[in-house]
């Protein structure tokens, strides 16, 4: 399954976890936001076994491949792999990049969290696609989250690397602006998408935000 590869990486990034709202079929989020005009998705759940693990992500990613959409898959370069996703996010604790790019093959999309300058610098000289930098503000659905750097944080990290960033973290739609001019390429957010009342309006919402993207490379 091969998707259209964007020239760059920017505009709403949307994280797919069940555990935010159980009820909600994920499936359908991803139908309903691709729709609306989303182009990222990523997989993340942590508490899966990895039989249910598969199972969810490769329905995730044969409609995210029927949408024309990117699909990643959180932390693991094996289910990654396994469904054939579009690339894999790493956290500070998963595989090392370099292994990582070795396991994955060139063609796919690696991205890292950064939480600190520090990591920023470390992750840059490592060249991935690109970067996630947060948590911006208190995440809405995550509990041990490294400590919240706020605006300066990401207007400060903003000249240590010139790769595409998405901001993460407690973003909600009000905010997105100020993030792009405070140097974010785009924003990752889970909850202000999952738990919407209406999908497709939050969605709209964001990207009214947005730079606008570059047409993807066939």
């Amino acid at each position: 399954m091969k998707t259209a590869r964007p020239r760059s990486l920017s505009g709403l990034y949307i994280i797919l976890d069940p555990s935010v709202d159980p009820a909600r079929p994920l499936v359908e989020v991803l139908k309903t936001a691709a729709e609306a005009g989303a182009f990222l998705f990523q997989y993340r759940n942590k508490r899966a076994a990895m039989k249910d693990a598969y199972t969810e992500a490769l329905a995730l990613r044969q409609a995210a491949a029927k949408a024309g959409v990117l699909f990643i898959v959180n932390d693991r370069c094996d289910l990654a792999l396994a469904v054939d996703a579009d690339g894999v996010h790493l956290g500070q604790d998963d595989l090392p990049l370099g292994l990582a790019r070795k396991v994955m093959g060139p063609d796919k999309l690696i991205g890292i969290s950064t939480h600190n300058s520090d990591q920023v610098r470390d992750a840059t000289a490592e060249r991935p696609d690109y970067l996630g930098f947060g948590p911006i503000f208190k995440p809405g659905s995550k509990q041990d989250h490294d400590p919240v750097v706020g605006l300066e944080g990401l207007r400060a990290m903003r000249g240590l690397t010139p790769l595409p960033v998405f901001a993460i973290g407690g973003i909600h739609i009000e905010q997105a602006d100020e993030l792009i001019q405070a140097g974010a390429n785009g924003v990752a957010v889970i909850s202000a998408i999952l738990k919407a009342p209406n999908i497709s309006h939050a969605v709209n919402a964001f990207l009214a935000q947005m730079p606008k993207p570059t047409s993807p490379a066939s």
